[in-house]
């Protein structure tokens, strides 16, 4: 099979490097070099990147601030904040020469999902502890057991698979457009790729976001105190 086709770019034995880890690598690698550059550069002089980034985190804070509970916002910022701009900037590079989006791959979707998936029991077991996280499994019935872990599954493979058909199809009615109108219509085609890629990112984080205030919510009669102990 051609390599093209595979989308394959380095063999190591078994190990495949494929255009999804070099495009997912070059954009954490752009994300740490833009930190380290802010870092240098320091805050005494406030810069119109800074000021960008700022605005950025502020609006972020505030979507988190008012989904999760106000004690676990500086706990959950990080993780969602980094998610955020992360399947952005993966969603946006596409519209570079030559360049795929990784979340296209659903290997690169699944890998985010199932973060998504082990950070939310991450969260819910730091706010109430193993046994309070797992308990809320059992509620209000034990009964209801199966169908809460059916749950957990299923709207893991949905996380994946919504982000995934959404930009493989972004891409491919792109692709179309341009083979049947050439380069008559390359701006609106921007544009709308631009938008969806906002408008996916926007729904990840958010779903994300959803599924930790979930596992954050209260469920113990002593839940609220031992919140602000963490």
């Amino acid at each position: 099979m051609n390599r093209e086709a595979e989308g394959l770019v380095w063999h190591l034995g078994d190990w495949v490097i494929s255009n999804t880890v070099i495009t997912t690598w070059l954009i954490m690698l752009g994300f740490g070099l833009l930190a380290l550059l802010l870092r240098l550069s320091g805050y005494q002089k406030p810069s119109s990147l800074h000021n960008a980034l700022e605005a950025v985190l502020v609006a972020i804070e505030t979507a988190v601030a008012d989904v999760v509970p106000a004690a676990a916002v500086r706990r959950v910022l990080p993780f969602v904040a980094t998610l955020w701009l992360f399947v952005l900037a993966a969603n946006l590079v596409g519209l570079l020469p030559e360049m795929h989006a990784p979340t296209r791959d659903l290997s690169a979707t699944a890998a985010l999902a199932m973060l998504v998936f082990l950070s939310t029991h991450w969260f819910g077991i730091r706010a109430h502890g193993l046994g309070g996280h797992l308990k809320h499994y059992c509620q209000p019935s034990v009964i209801l057991l199966p169908f809460h872990i059916i749950s957990e599954i299923t709207r893991t493979l949905a996380l994946a698979i919504r982000l995934f058909g959404n930009m493989m199809s972004l891409e491919m009615a792109a692709l179309l457009v341009l083979l049947i109108a050439g380069f008559l219509v390359p701006v609106p085609l921007l544009m709308l790729h631009v938008v969806e890629a906002v408008i996916q990112a926007y729904i990840f984080g958010m779903l994300a976001l959803i599924y930790i205030a979930g596992a954050l919510e209260s469920n113990e009669p002593d839940s609220s105190n031992r919140e602000e102990n963490l």
